[in-house]
């Protein structure tokens, strides 16, 4: 790491009020130049499936939704970050995670050393209820499709569920988000190693649990060296 992106590094994680802490690079084998020749075939995949969200109108919320949210970043992403549903800015511009919540979440990819364009971030829901509700099993029922073809696309190494909803939802619990947190989870049939952490948005209404989420975000970057994941 650079002088200067070190200091960036103790900038960002001074404005999330955490201790920091040094990483350890993990050498990667086998790594070879160029591009693979399946990328342009997985490129179309990628854009129709994007198209076929924004035609979408199985429930209710097209009727209230300024445009769809796909998901945005890496389509080669080792790490999947996972969220409940888009919100009024997510809506107005059609990208997740951005406003407040999603400074901080920005914040919290590059103190762990993966910046927002190097992972692929989406939503359970493609669409925003309204008033920022939580969304119905119906809802999550029609989506759910969208964002499996994502993972099946992308089949990322690790995922990250952001928040209550997303968590509950990706693992078909009703267990509080506090006793998910500290475990790795399985998800689907590649049995996919899934971390739940706090959604950003209850961090700025919550800041003593900011080194919560550290944590969680150490426990990711570990397990994903321990597997020899990280580049």
């Amino acid at each position: 790491m650079t002088t200067g992106s070190a200091v960036l590094r103790a900038q960002y994680l001074e404005a999330l009020g955490i201790e920091q802490w040094k990483l350890r690079r993990v050498a990667v084998k086998g790594t070879t130049a160029g591009v693979p020749a399946a990328v342009p075939a997985a490129g179309d995949e990628w854009a129709a499936l994007a198209a076929e969200v924004r035609a979408c109108r199985q429930c209710g919320l097209h009727a209230s939704r300024a445009q769809t949210v796909f998901g945005v970043g890496s389509h080669t992403a080792k790490l999947l970050v996972v969220g409940e549903a888009p919100g009024a800015d997510e809506d107005r511009l059609g990208e997740p995670f951005v406003g407040r919540a999603g400074q901080l979440l920005n914040s919290m990819l590059r103190a762990l050393g993966s910046p927002r364009e190097s992972v692929f971030i989406a939503n359970v829901l493609k669409c925003r209820p309204p008033g920022n509700r939580d969304p119905n099993p119906d809802e999550v029922s029609c989506c759910r499709p969208f964002l499996q073809r994502q993972i099946a696309l992308l089949q990322p190494q690790m995922m990250l569920a952001v928040g209550r909803i997303a968590a509950q939802n990706l693992l078909a619990t009703d267990t509080p988000i506090g006793k998910l947190r500290g475990s790795v989870h399985r998800f689907g049939e590649r049995g996919t190693p899934l971390i739940v952490t706090y959604h950003p948005a209850y961090l700025l209404r919550s800041p003593g649990e900011k080194r919560k989420a550290w944590s969680d975000l150490r426990f990711v970057r570990s397990e994903m060296a321990r597997a020899g994941r990280l580049e």
